[in-house]
């Protein structure tokens, strides 16, 4: 089972957490003596304790400046891989949430997306005025689009067919996106770069793991982790006593 969700592209630190709540449940079991045969060894899972990478603010500026089309882009792919790149960048989104929006999943007039998350949780996320007017822009385009195609998906984004996007096409359009604007970013990337930049610029914490949909606090804490880093390079950098040469 391990093999084949690894082979799938599960993440190491989420198969290592999988193993802890099915060490948690033996322990359990353990207590109940027809069940004490059933129990067996569960193997170890080494993950990397790295922190999230993410694009630095004053990079992230580059996502919004405009980038000739590539040959083989429509009008309507230019414009949908351009916001799918700000949502993820503006809301937090999961790729796979993203994938899912429907129309009615967006309320622009109060500046609202509703998702549907891990353990199907539906959440509210705001989306800024300035993203609110671009969204109204690409409707324009998605509109016409779906008329040419004979498409009756009310998915936000679509392929060149009409259908709705896999979230495998949402992570080959990000990178390709981002190769283009000369950057290197994937969908995850800039969820993490939504939280790290929210808590450098002042956001609280617990809003944060609302936004981003975290069942726990101790999940979204590790972006704590990130900023300290960050002030810490800045710390040296600018002050006299930093220690720092150069």
């Amino acid at each position: 089972y391990l093999r084949q969700r690894s082979a799938q592209g599960v993440a190491n630190r989420s198969l290592a957490r999988f193993l802890s709540a099915l060490s948690g449940f033996q322990k359990y079991m353990a207590n109940a003596k027809e069940f004490r045969q059933c129990l067996f060894k569960l193997p170890r899972i080494k993950y990397s304790g790295k922190l999230p990478a993410f694009v630095p603010q004053g990079e992230a500026k580059k996502i919004f400046e405009p980038a000739a089309a590539r040959p083989e882009q429509s009008k309507y792919a230019y414009w949908r891989d351009y916001m799918m790149v700000v949502l993820l960048y503006v809301t937090g989104l999961r790729r796979e949430e993203l994938a899912g929006l429907t129309l009615a999943d967006l309320d622009l007039a109060r500046g609202l997306a509703t998702t549907i998350g891990k353990g199907n949780k539906e959440r509210v996320v705001p989306v800024g005025d300035s993203t609110v007017s671009e969204l109204n822009d690409y409707m324009k385009v998605r509109d016409s689009f779906a008329r040419e195609t004979d498409s009756a998906s009310t998915h936000l984004f679509l392929n060149k067919a009409g259908k709705p996007l896999t979230v495998r096409s949402v992570d080959r359009l990000v990178k390709q996106f981002a190769q283009a604007q000369g950057m290197s970013f994937t969908p995850h990337t800039l969820r993490h770069s939504f939280a790290t930049h929210m808590l450098e610029n002042g956001a609280d914490l617990v809003l944060i793991k609302e936004i981003l949909g975290h069942a726990s606090l101790s999940t979204t804490q590790k972006y704590t982790h990130v900023t300290a880093e960050s002030m810490k390079r800045v710390y040296q950098k600018a002050h006299p006593r930093s220690g720092a040469k150069g």
